[in-house]
């Protein structure tokens, strides 16, 4: 079976409708299929193997998992401190708290700073364990303000985008295409 962007256009509960008729239809089958789509909420839900093409090119091909281990850019670690009616204070907090989590995982980076909030890339290396990490970022709780925070692995969106970011790096103006459209997977089959 070949599926072309089935769920486009569709509202959140008829793509949930379809989504679980398309794994259904497959659950325990030795039929398969493949499924093109610009989402990759719905290559990760539907999908036992994903391949990501760019400009007509495999660049990968794998389970999620596989890709998000091999590709992913590790963690995103998002932190905010203690809501302060003082802008000052706050910038001085949110440095503190840049400081803290800089010493934590020393090859961190700020991706994105907001207010009272932060969104910080954490490369797989910098955590040896998730059990220290999030032991670590506890006591940032009480040495520097972090009033919440979460940490999450890199999802198979940022890979993609990790990819397209690489095409468009290398200078290729010849196709005007959405990178997207070239992105294929098959359905995900039940063991």
């Amino acid at each position: 079976v070949l599926m072309d962007e089935p769920s486009t256009g569709m509202d959140p509960r008829s793509k949930r409708f379809l989504w679980d008729t398309i794994s259904a239809s497959f659950e325990g089958s030795e039929r398969g299929a493949i499924l093109t789509t610009h989402y990759m909420e719905e290559a990760d839900a539907l999908c036992s193997r994903i391949g990501i093409m760019i400009n007509g090119e495999l660049q990968c091909i794998g389970s999620s998992q596989h890709l998000k281990d091999k590709y992913g850019s590790g963690y995103m670690l998002e932190v905010k401190g203690v809501s302060e009616a003082d802008l000052n204070k706050q910038e001085e907090m949110m440095e503190k708290i840049d400081a803290f989590i800089k010493k934590q995982f020393p090859n961190a980076f700020c991706a994105e700073w907001f207010g009272d909030r932060a969104i910080y890339k954490v490369p797989r290396d910098d955590i040896k364990s998730l059990g220290m990490a999030f032991a670590s970022l506890e006591t940032g709780k009480q040495e520097c303000s972090i009033e919440e925070y979460s940490l999450s692995q890199a999802s198979l969106e940022q890979v993609f985008l990790e990819f397209a970011r690489n095409q468009l790096e290398e200078g290729d103006d010849t196709n005007d295409k959405d990178p997207r459209v070239s992105v294929r997977s098959s359905p995900r089959r039940a063991p």
